[in-house]
């Protein structure tokens, strides 16, 4: 992590192990799948007393978390509403990525939690069953297992989303799986007053598409840490999440470059010389 700028003095060590998982790469119509191995684990062991925040968040800008976290534990739960508190205290912009897995926790337990953790956030992300399985808003005439889309239906998801957790912005990942093999990607950001559409990828031929939510959320936040417009944003997010699905493992290695020149129109994949 250190090779690529990431700050680990601050990173809590304890425990016996780190949790892993397991991927089963799926292709054509046989999807990818994925057996956890969190169960003692050092992160779901943490406590509170483990977390300095206001030492943590001494000259943060920006707190992101997602629903995985909260998914390992009720102390976990309680760790992030801290958490989440030190840094609205502290004026920190708050990222919440849903990122519901129901290998980790039930719908239920996931709407308690996350609605209590949602207070505080400012920007919610999400892809497209989310919002449903999390809290049960969803898109009408939307069914992602036989690929359709409605995308308009999500702009008054989003708009409920916001009413009910007074959320600045919510973007979504709006993919349509054609096979596990082929996808088209796209994303929408509402921004509490107008809504913003990407461009839709076709992206053929999948190298690995695991990271794919992560890196539209890591582009996003970059996008608007450096004030880009809102148009601007949901594209430049939408083309990293693009190019993540090129890339073998699960950490986007594409260059802000990379992913401008996608962002402009140059999706041509010729080779850089």
């Amino acid at each position: 992590m250190r090779q690529f700028g990431v700050d680990t003095s601050l990173i809590a060590r304890g425990g016996n192990r780190v949790g892993i998982y397991f991927a089963e790469k799926g292709a054509a119509q046989r999807p990818s799948k994925v057996i956890y191995d969190r169960a003692g684990s050092s992160i779901s062991m943490a406590s509170k007393s483990d977390f300095d925040w206001d030492k943590i968040f001494e000259g943060a800008d920006w707190f992101h978390f997602t629903g995985i976290t909260p998914a390992l534990g009720d102390s976990l739960a309680e760790i992030c509403i801290d958490a989440c508190k030190a840094a609205k205290s502290k004026g920190i912009t708050i990222s919440c990525d849903l990122n519901y897995r129901n290998k980790l926790w039930s719908k239920q337990k996931a709407c308690e939690v996350m609605s209590e953790l949602c207070k505080y956030v400012d920007i919610c992300i999400a892809n497209e069953e989310d919002a449903d399985d999390v809290f049960g808003i969803s898109s009408e005439n939307t069914n992602v297992t036989d690929g359709r889309l409605n995308k308009d239906g999500y702009k008054d998801v989003a708009r409920k989303l916001c009413k009910k957790f007074n959320f600045k912005m919510t973007a979504f990942t709006l993919r349509t799986s054609i096979s596990a093999s082929d996808n088209r990607w796209a994303g929408m950001l509402f921004d509490g007053k107008d809504f913003y559409f990407s461009r839709e990828y076709d992206i053929l031929h999948i190298v690995d598409r695991l990271g794919g939510g992560d890196s539209f959320g890591a582009g996003l936040i970059y996008s608007l840490l450096n004030k880009f417009d809102s148009q601007k944003a949901i594209d430049f997010a939408v083309a990293a999440g693009c190019l993540k699905h090129s890339i073998e493992g699960d950490f986007n290695m594409a260059s802000v470059s990379e992913v401008l020149r996608l962002a402009g129109g140059d999706g041509s994949g010729r080779v850089q010389r």
